[in-house]
């Protein structure tokens, strides 16, 4: 329930990130927020008879919350004032009871904290209603993206989120496919000070090698066979805005430099040009690969793998924080009706099924489950049965690969081809739904088997103990055909063995 009639908080904080959350906070409770960096615009709004609550910080560039508040209590001595403060705080807190402060709360502290008391001191109820309410795991950063979960998996999220907001540091977001990472590469955007400018994204694994860098930087008319036009590139496209590059682990290595020459001058030179381009753009990236890994197979540059990780983001698997899938369910239930498909109930049981999933596809798996139960199930109520139709059968396939697995040194025969053909196709299904309607990206055939290709030759040789003769043999490859796969994939046998022996 929003209070009425409306309030307003007089809100001063020189820290633009707790401003903006703050800020954001309390308006989602219906309060109206006067906000500033500085004590002098509080003084003056206060003079003026305005706010009917003030919060404040206390040690700030531009006067003290506690002096402040002598002068606020001088004027006005009916306005209650809610200190909070970093610094100092038994001295604060004594200080400010002392002075008349209503609230005295120490950072970092919670937001239903400061919630509770304004609700005290305006005599408003404070009440969380659904899709705006980060109490309650859902959290509105715009209309049409909202952020779910409220497990201490997606709190440390959103707490690194937060500290984010109003800066322009490059982020490197971490996660499996599927787990929002282009999502969270959005929010970022949309609670940073280029939130009017575009927002433009790249998948590196989307697009042919030799296009990768004119898509990056753009072209020239006639600067090669087939350039018939001039193109802008990402950089340009996203100039005062945010550039996400979505799995970075897939740049080609010629690339890698080029873009790491962009990162460190701020300029681009697009492909047939003559004259660079000043470039101003936020970049985050993301991954579903171990780029440390593949800095250390010599896939990745080191610079700019450390240029890009400036602030990690890593988004955990669903199966992470299961305890989540209760309230994603609900929020993709409400999607499914605003886009008109049939409003659905789900039974107790229906919800434990999905709940117990292992969700191979992670959070955008579970949203096209919702969206299909609720499209092809007859009934207003959706059953455990109708669940089972969906996962059981690729939940069964995929609980033979670890039994067949640990078995895999002492058997070779049928079991368990089959067992990681059903693996695969279990995998192979949920990249395909993972798209919606959409195919993959052409292409997909290379990409796939050279990322089977990768940890077969590299298990093999483990399991010969380096000896390539060997691995050739069970491979049924010949010497020189193994050692061009190798070099290839970046495959060191002298790494695999340090490894095993660490």
């Amino acid at each position: 329930m929003n209070p009425t009639p409306q309030k307003t908080v007089l809100l001063a904080d020189d820290n633009a990130s707790i401003l903006t959350v703050l800020t954001r906070a309390m308006k989602a409770q219906g309060y109206a927020v006067k906000a500033s960096e500085n004590i002098t615009d509080i003084d003056a709004w206060v003079s003026q008879g305005l706010g009917d609550v003030v919060v404040t910080d206390v040690t700030m560039p531009r006067g003290n919350g506690l002096e402040g508040l002598a002068r606020w209590q001088a004027k006005r001595p009916e306005l209650p004032v809610i200190v909070m403060s970093a610094h100092n705080t038994l001295l604060n807190a004594a200080k400010a009871r002392d002075l008349g402060a209503v609230t005295f709360l120490p950072k970092p502290f919670d937001l239903n904290e400061l919630m509770e008391a304004l609700k005290k001191v305006t005599g408003d109820k404070w009440q969380v209603t659904g899709a705006t309410s980060e109490a309650e795991g859902v959290v509105k950063i715009s209309d049409d993206l909202i952020l779910v979960g409220k497990s201490p998996a997606m709190k440390a999220v959103f707490a690194t989120l937060a500290k984010l907001i109003g800066n322009d540091l490059t982020v490197l977001i971490s996660g499996e496919s599927g787990t929002g990472k282009e999502r969270m590469a959005r929010a970022l955007h949309e609670l940073s000070r280029r939130k009017t400018k575009p927002f433009v994204a790249l998948n590196m694994a989307a697009i042919p090698r030799e296009l990768i860098e004119s898509a990056l930087f753009g072209h020239e008319k006639g600067a090669f066979t087939g350039a018939h036009s001039k193109q802008l590139g990402v950089f340009e496209q996203a100039h005062g805005g945010t550039l996400f590059l979505d799995e970075i682990g897939d740049m080609p290595m010629e690339a890698q430099t080029r873009l790491l020459r962009v990162l460190q001058e701020h300029e681009v030179m697009p492909i047939g040009a003559t004259k660079a381009l000043k470039t101003d753009v936020r970049v985050i990236a993301a991954t579903h690969r171990d780029l440390s890994a593949l800095v250390t197979n010599g896939q990745f540059r080191e610079d700019l793998y450390f240029r890009l990780h400036v602030v990690p983001l890593a988004l955990p698997a669903l199966r992470e924080h299961a305890e989540d899938v209760p309230l994603l369910v609900q929020h993709f239930m409400a999607l499914a009706g605003a886009r008109g498909l049939a409003e659905k109930t789900l039974d107790g049981e229906a919800l434990a099924a999905l709940s117990t999933y292992d969700w191979p596809g992670n959070v955008r798996e579970l949203e096209h489950v919702i969206y299909r139960l609720c499209a092809m199930t007859q009934r207003s109520t959706i059953s455990a049965n109708d669940v089972r139709l969906l996962l059981t059968s690729a939940s069964q396939k995929t609980a033979v690969l670890p039994r067949a697995a640990l078995a895999l040194h002492s058997q070779l025969g049928a079991t368990i081809p089959d067992a990681i053909e059903a693996f695969l196709s279990t995998q192979i299904a949920a990249y395909f739904t993972a798209h919606g309607d959409a195919l993959p990206a052409n292409g997909i055939y290379d990409r796939l088997l050279s990322r089977f290709e990768k940890p077969l030759i590299a298990q093999t040789l483990r399991a010969t103990g380096g000896n390539q003769i060997k691995a050739a043999e069970i491979l049924g490859l010949n010497r020189n055909t193994l050692r061009k796969k190798m070099r290839e994939l970046a495959i060191d046998v002298k790494s695999l063995m340090l490894k095993d022996a660490a």
